[in-house]
Order: structure tokens, then C-alpha cells, then sequence
């Protein structure tokens, strides 16, 4: 197996709110998003183009609320309360915290998205099977944040001892600690940094600093990746690589990336989220799963903090930014 391959009304009401069939000529179908990134973030537009495809049309028969963009995980019950009351045929939520808190509101409106990991987090319960009001994409965090450890380490293979910043609604325990176990293991210590909120991440990237990381490994959260320009820059100051979730980010200036292509899963999704406007059923529409992993090299950048990085790398690399 190759990289590419490695590691898917209010209350409880227990009738479905519309029937599935085909789509109808004349309405006007209203979605919800409940998400942190801005309405400007690079993958609505591939999410919205997709539904254009799919015979949904902004402006036309499809209404976009847009009162969820840019949402703190604070705001989540209140933004998805107004979606509710607004008549919203399906919420796009993006991330664990935003999925579950949609449904903590709603057992009735469908509900998609993006998770972590969909059935290990009670979202659904199998990914044939979702049961329930949500289905969506699981990209396998967890899994993959042990990958790009892994690949950290290969990238500044003199480091003794790297950092970890996470957010700590997203991790538990258990999982940092087998990230932690795992670098020791190869004779890396590791020290652990938290924020959960924007205004956190400049100070947990300097504690990370200070405590004499010569690497970040940046885990997955929607938190951190909604503000990774921030992690960009100030790993760059202190002249520290670091990786992130997602191959776009080494493309728009970070260090390194390994996951999947955010941009091609959120394409991916207008097809089920179509399917749900159109009145399917959640528990009919599997969950699906990352299988393409793309790792990214930003090679200006590593020059910028005058960091050498090792030629076996340089080739394994899908992508060499230079």
C-alpha cells in the first residue's frame, strides 16, 4: 500500500420531514452551513460549483443562509437554532463539534459534513449504515496524525524533541498519548501545547518554542486550520517546520502537508448533499472515507527558516513547492 492509499424540527421527532424524489420544478431549496471558515474559503467554492452541477443553482433554486460562516464553536447551538426556525432542508456542518452540535439541535433537518472521524465519534453508526439524521466524510484524523509524525520526523530527522499543538476538544487523551509513546519510541520527546480559540494559538506556538521543539507536529482541527496562516507565520519567525493536516497548506505557505485534498472532498460532497435536498433519507447515504493522500513540500519556505531538507523526501513527495 503506498502513501496515496493509506488510511467516510427541534427535538427528537421520528418522522421524516420530506419525502425523496426528484427534484421540483418551481422550489426553492434552502441549505445551512455551520462552519468556522469564512464563506470566501477555497472549498465552498468547489462545494457550491458541485451543486450548480448537480441542478442547484444559488440565486436560482437554492438558498445559502449564511449567517454560519465564520462560527465559533460557541455560536454553534445559536446558528444552528436559526437555521432550524428558517426552514433549512439540510445543514453542512464542518468538523466533529459542529456535526454534533447540530444534532444536538435537530434530529430531523439531515445533516452532513466533514468529521474527524465519523463512527468513532457516535456520529454515525457504521459507514454503511449512518442511522440517524447525519451522514458525510471522514477523513481519518487520527490515523493520519500519526502519519505526518511519522514524516516529521523524516523531514528534520536531527530533532530531539518536537512539539504537538492540538486543540483539546478534538483529542483525547488516550490518542495523544499513543502520539507521544510513538515519537519516544524513536527517541524523540515530545511536549504537548493546546488552543482551542484563535486568540491562543500565537502563545501555545511559543511555548512550543520554548520548550525547545525544533519541529510541530500541527494535529487536526477545524480551529487550527482555519487559522493556519497565523501557525504559518509564526513558525516561520522561529524559524520552526511544521506540518498540517492538509496538502493545501504547504501550497499557500506552511512547511509540509499530508492528508487529503480539502478542496476535492468538499467537491465530492455536493453529490450527497444534492441527494439529501432532494429528500434521501441520511441512513441511505453511506459515509464515505479519504483513500488519496497527497504529501506536499514547500521547498521556498524550508529555505526561508534554513532548514535542509533530506533528498529521499524531495522525491517521495507528490508534490515539491519550490
Amino acid at each position: 500500500m503506498n502513501r496515496r492509499e493509506f488510511i467516510a424540527g427541534l427535538g427528537a421527532a421520528t418522522t421524516w420531514p420530506f419525502a425523496a424524489g426528484a427534484q421540483e420544478q418551481g422550489r426553492i431549496y434552502r441549505l445551512g452551513v455551520l462552519h468556522q471558515l469564512p464563506r470566501t474559503a477555497a472549498q465552498f467554492a468547489r462545494l457550491f460549483d458541485g451543486l450548480r452541477r448537480q441542478g442547484f443553482i444559488e440565486g436560482r433554486n437554492l438558498i445559502v443562509d449564511t449567517g454560519g460562516f465564520g462560527s465559533s464553536a460557541q455560536q454553534y447551538p445559536e446558528r444552528v437554532a436559526e437555521m432550524v426556525q428558517s426552514g433549512a432542508n439540510v445543514i453542512f456542518a464542518g468538523g466533529d463539534a459542529a456535526m454534533r452540535a447540530a444534532q444536538e439541535v435537530t434530529r430531523t433537518v439531515p445533516i452532513i459534513g466533514v468529521a474527524d472521524d465519523m463512527v468513532g465519534s457516535g456520529l454515525a453508526a457504521s459507514l454503511s449504515c449512518p442511522g440517524g439524521n447525519v451522514t458525510g466524510f471522514s477523513i481519518l484524523s487520527n490515523e493520519l496524525d500519526g502519519k505526518r509524525q511519522e514524516f516529521l520526523m523524516e523531514l528534520v530527522p536531527d530533532a530531539r524533541r518536537m512539539a504537538i499543538l492540538l486543540d483539546p476538544t478534538t483529542k483525547s487523551p488516550a490518542q495523544l498519548g499513543a502520539l507521544v509513546d510513538a515519537a519516544r519510541s524513536r527517541g524523540v520527546d515530545v511536549s504537548t501545547h493546546s488552543a482551542s480559540k484563535l486568540e491562543e494559538i500565537g502563545s501555545a506556538v511559543d511555548a512550543a518554542h520554548k520548550a525547545g521543539a525544533s519541529a510541530l507536529n500541527v494535529l487536526a482541527s477545524v480551529v487550527l486550520n482555519a487559522h493556519r496562516r497565523i501557525i504559518f507565520e509564526r513558525t516561520a519567525e522561529l524559524r520552526m517546520p511544521a506540518i498540517y493536516q492538509f496538502p493545501e497548506s504547504a501550497e499557500e505557505g506552511g512547511f509540509a502537508g499530508y492528508g487529503p485534498r480539502l478542496e476535492e472532498i468538499f467537491q465530492q460532497m455536493a453529490a450527497p448533499v444534492a441527494r439529501l435536498l432532494r429528500g434521501e433519507h441520511p441512513r441511505d447515504i453511506p459515509v464515505q472515507q479519504s483513500t488519496l493522500f497527497d504529501l506536499v513540500i514547500n521547498l521556498k519556505t524550508a529555505k526561508r527558516i534554513g532548514h535542509v531538507i533530506p533528498e529521499t523526501l524531495l522525491i517521495r513527495a507528490d508534490k515539491v513547492i519550490e
